[in-house]
């Protein structure tokens, strides 16, 4: 099987996904990264497929044109699943034309509660006692996909959005390599990538042993937003 990994800034969701053992193929973002020297680092492919040949950041960019040429890489590397990790662009149809529910992503917070932006944020804002991460299958419609596993995070007396949000990609870089080997799993045995019918279901998320969980602790990344 072979994985490819979208990422934007230092790479720390990457680095988890080497240290899981998980098969990536080829590393791609939209600007140049320490993720990019990363995956060299590894001896894995590092692919730029650089915004600002597409129009950049503002007004005039092509997103179609960009994500056709994003689709067209991840082809020829000929990726079996593709795994956002603080990717900088949102992407439109053409991707997801060529990886049909083959494109997980990450959201910190327990969706369908608080998508958008600002879970974080949001979640602080709306007083509740927990929040957490969801990996999903990414659609068109952003944070709205089939979730395939989440982990709780409790919500702490004095809390600021970067103390939650810390204490969110600890689990996140737990959560999300788990979920991809599983993801990768089942289609190396011929089923297609589905939340489970049961969240017990032996080797599915949420079952014992599989990528549920619920984490405290606290470390010193930053997430960007994507545009």
């Amino acid at each position: 099987m072979r994985l490819a990994v979208l990422v934007l800034g230092s790479g720390t969701i990457l680095q988890a996904m080497f240290d899981a053992g998980l098969p990536v193929t080829v590393v791609l973002s939209d600007r140049p990264c320490a993720g990019l020297d990363m995956a060299e680092e590894h001896g894995v492919a590092a692919e730029l497929v650089d915004r600002r040949a597409y129009g950049g950041f503002g007004g005039e960019f092509d997103r179609d044109a960009f994500t056709t040429s994003v689709a067209a890489t991840l082809v020829a590397h000929q990726v079996d699943l593709v795994a956002m990790a603080g990717f900088g662009t949102v992407l439109t149809e053409a991707v997801h034309r060529a990886f049909p529910d083959r494109i997980l992503n990450t959201h910190p917070a327990l969706l369908p509660a608080f998508p958008g932006w600002h879970g974080v944020r949001d979640a602080l804002a709306g007083g509740v006692d927990e929040t957490g991460c969801t990996v999903h299958l990414a659609t068109l419609e952003m944070d709205a996909g089939p979730i395939l596993a989440q982990g709780r995070v409790p919500v702490l007396p004095g809390d600021t959005e970067e103390s939650l949000h810390e204490r969110i990609k600890v689990v996140e870089r737990s959560l999300y390599p788990a979920t991809v080997a599983w993801a990768l799993a089942e289609l190396e045995a011929g089923r297609e990538i589905a939340p489970p019918e049961s969240p017990g279901a032996p080797g599915a998320p949420g079952a014992p042993g599989a990528p549920t969980q619920s984490h405290g602790a606290h470390t010193k990344e930053h997430e960007e937003m994507r545009t």
